[in-house]
């Protein structure tokens, strides 16, 4: 009796734990099929979020394109309205007018003056004497036509060597004389500043110089203060 009691409790036993197994190796299973189910979502859901990181990695360098490309507009814009206003102002300002009346040389000292006395001239001396280096460069003090020019002081006589006389049509005339160098001729148009000779030292001359003279003739015997005279045209000595 004992011993079939038994075997019935061992049955009842072995069959719970069995159930207990089987429902363990159910809920394992359930348990693995869940972690593979996420496993899976994970693995699925990778390439999305790559693939959304690398667009947003686009958009972000073509935002950042786009600004520089504005930018260097916008600079280029101002750049150029900056140029134009340079360009309107400069227009704006009236040209600066050529000077009418010129120093017949360029650098010199002065030396002889107008109505000086002296035993190099007959009398008073009618010019100005402008000391400079044999050669220098002599230039038309005003634009005009050109009346005399040569040997024998361009007729004025020997005591003036080299000479020339330009006309410069409002009744006054300039004279250059002691010339190592004559660049012009009877009839010849000059211009103001032009190159008409070069300084020297032929004639009546102690030494190389200009002499210069404003005149209201084209003849020895008319001239006037040349000096004065110049500076009443803005030209100082």
């Amino acid at each position: 009796m004992f011993q079939r009691v038994t075997s019935r409790s061992f049955l009842a036993s072995h069959l719970r734990t069995r159930a207990a197994v089987l429902a363990a190796g159910v809920g394992v299973s359930a348990v693995a099929g869940v972690g593979i189910a996420a496993a899976a979502n994970d693995t699925a859901a990778t390439p999305a979020t790559t693939a959304a990181t690398s667009t947003t990695v686009v958009q972000d360098q073509a935002a950042a394109q786009a600004e520089a490309t504005q930018t260097k507009a916008a600079e280029a814009k101002k750049a150029a309205e900056a140029k134009k206003a340079a360009e309107a102002k400069k227009d704006a300002q009236p040209a600066k007018k050529a000077a009418s009346w010129v120093s017949p040389v360029k650098s010199y000292t002065p030396s002889a003056s107008f109505a000086q006395a002296g035993g190099m001239w007959q009398s008073a001396h009618s010019g100005q004497d402008y000391a400079v280096p044999n050669g220098t460069e002599v230039v038309a003090t005003h634009g005009g036509t050109v009346v005399k020019a040569g040997g024998n002081g361009a007729g004025d006589g020997p005591a003036y060597g080299n000479a020339v006389v330009v006309n410069h049509g409002d009744g006054t005339y300039s004279q250059y004389a002691h010339l190592s160098q004559v660049n012009v001729q009877p009839g010849q148009v000059v211009k103001t500043g032009q190159k008409i000779a070069l300084s020297g030292n032929t004639g009546n001359s102690s030494g190389p110089h200009l002499h210069f003279e404003i005149r209201t003739s084209p003849n020895y015997g008319s001239a006037i203060d040349p000096v004065k005279f110049l500076s009443g045209k803005g030209v100082q000595l």
